[in-house]
């Protein structure tokens, strides 16, 4: 400190000053993270991930060590006044806060794109030092906040696992055509989905001159009117799945366009993008996948790519939609959340004539990984498996275990989170009815709900290899 207290002055003083102010409250890291959403796929992850990390590096470090190890700040005096920080902090100076959250979130985005890390690190390297630069911290206060920060970044894969680089399995589709220029192709595209994302139109048209592209509100009437020999669509989960529904149904086979906000059937699939989808197009290359459904009071089946459930989703949902237009999708999402676990009530079932008291029920199409909390990736799509999850209202503080559980990634061994994979699920409410939400879409009011696996339902192209 006091070799660093005895450096001239120079314009790299005023650098210093205001990249450690830009760093208050995460403020810098939270714009970098915005940034990075904006791109899907790997560098929206890196920039989520990163934002998980600050939760965590924040509380550890300002909540917890600051006040188990008090310890004071560096006196003014040490440095020349232009040095000096204009609002020199109050709060412990052990560890540093800015260095925690800087490495906690260099760490996340290293985790999910080394490549990415590399531009972040340089930076967050200048904000750690500019805090004994400004003579806020000692150097140990720096190291301490960031080595905090790396088990922050590190910890969060207790709940949500790196992502994966390969495809679920599938089984291979043998029989898939060659559509030059898209002939014979009909593409359903939902322009608003995802967050502000362009509308794929036009480079649809681009890659498919020949191809029919049609709205996603024309979806009811689309095999009458173009009797396509193939079904595409260019959407999130929501639309996807309302496609491969009518795909599934009319044994047609289905070209995803990844086009929505986190696109997890095309992610475990295997389709990236547009390149990926025409590549596999002009081929004919494709696999079988499974896909699952579920009848409502024995209503036709409601086929869902990705998950079901029963109890507090719904109802999130729905708080969301009302919310969403004034705070923004994510926002909304987190605000529905709070609202729907304070004043959810426990549902009565019989699951498969056994009878339950359950806070929420969730079915995936295919056996979901990890175990615990909040399911991320599926390692298969050929299992010819449901992945079944419910939380247990019978026992003492559910909730508050659940949480608990869940905060330090040990579900997996708790009494109150069960977990199977079954290829049927019969459930049946024993007290009024509950709306089902299928592929985050709320659906219909019911009190019987026949789950059932759909083995090699659906032909999807996919590039080989």
């Amino acid at each position: 400190m006091t070799r660093t207290g005895g450096l001239r002055a120079s314009p790299f003083d005023v650098g210093m000053k205001k990249l450690s102010r830009a760093a208050n409250h995460s403020v810098l890291w939270l714009v970098v993270a915005g940034v990075l959403a904006l791109r899907k796929g790997v560098t929206r992850r890196a920039g989520l991930r990163g934002v998980a990390a600050l939760g965590g590096a924040s509380f550890s470090a300002s909540l917890v060590a600051k006040r188990l190890f008090p310890r004071r700040r560096p006196a003014a005096d040490l440095l020349s006044a232009p040095r000096r920080l204009t609002r020199r902090p109050t709060s412990s100076s052990f560890p540093s806060g800015h260095a925690a959250s800087a490495a906690a979130f260099t760490t996340a985005v290293a985790m999910e794109s080394p490549a990415l890390a590399v531009a972040v690190a340089p930076v967050a390297a200048a904000v750690a030092y500019s805090r004994v630069h400004t003579g806020v911290h000692w150097p140990s206060d720096v190291a301490a906040g960031a080595a905090i920060g790396v088990g922050a970044a590190l910890l969060t894969r207790r709940w949500w696992p790196l992502g994966r680089t390969e495809p679920a399995s599938a089984r291979e589709h043998r029989s898939l055509a060659a559509l030059v220029d898209g002939e014979g192709l009909v593409v359903v595209v939902n322009p608003s989905a995802g967050m502000g994302a362009d509308d794929p139109t036009d480079q649809i048209a681009h890659e498919w001159p020949k191809a029919t592209i049609v709205g996603i509100e024309d979806l009811d009437t689309v095999i009458a009117d173009h009797a396509p020999q193939a079904l595409g669509v260019a959407g999130g989960d929501g639309s996807v799945a309302a496609v491969a529904a009518l795909a599934a149904a009319h044994r047609l086979p289905l070209v995803l366009v990844p086009a929505g906000t986190l696109n997890h059937f095309a992610r475990d699939v295997g389709v990236q993008g547009l390149d990926d989808a025409a590549r596999a197009v002009a081929d004919g290359d494709g696999v079988l996948v499974d896909l699952a459904a579920v009848a409502v009071d024995g209503a036709a089946p409601r086929w869902f790519v990705n998950t079901a459930s029963l109890g507090g989703y719904p109802d999130m949902v729905r708080v969301r939609e009302k919310l969403q237009d004034k705070w923004g999708k994510w926002p909304a999402a987190a605000i529905a959340l709070a609202r729907v676990l304070r004043t959810s009530r426990p549902m009565r079932v019989e699951l498969n004539g056994e009878r339950r008291l359950v806070w929420m029920l969730f079915v995936g199409n295919g056996p979901y990984r990890p175990k615990g909390f909040a399911p991320t990736m599926r390692p298969a799509l050929d299992a010819g498996l449901m992945d079944v999850r419910y939380i247990r209202a019978d026992t003492r503080f559910s909730r508050a275990r659940f949480f608990l559980g869940a905060l330090l990634g040990s579900l997996h061994r708790s009494r109150t989170y069960v977990h199977l994979e079954t290829r049927w699920l019969d459930v049946r409410l024993l007290d009024g009815a509950v709306a089902i939400a299928t592929d985050g879409e709320v659906g219909p009011t019911g009190s019987t709900f026949e789950f059932r696996s759909r083995p090699a339902a659906l032909g999807i192209y996919r590039p080989h290899g």
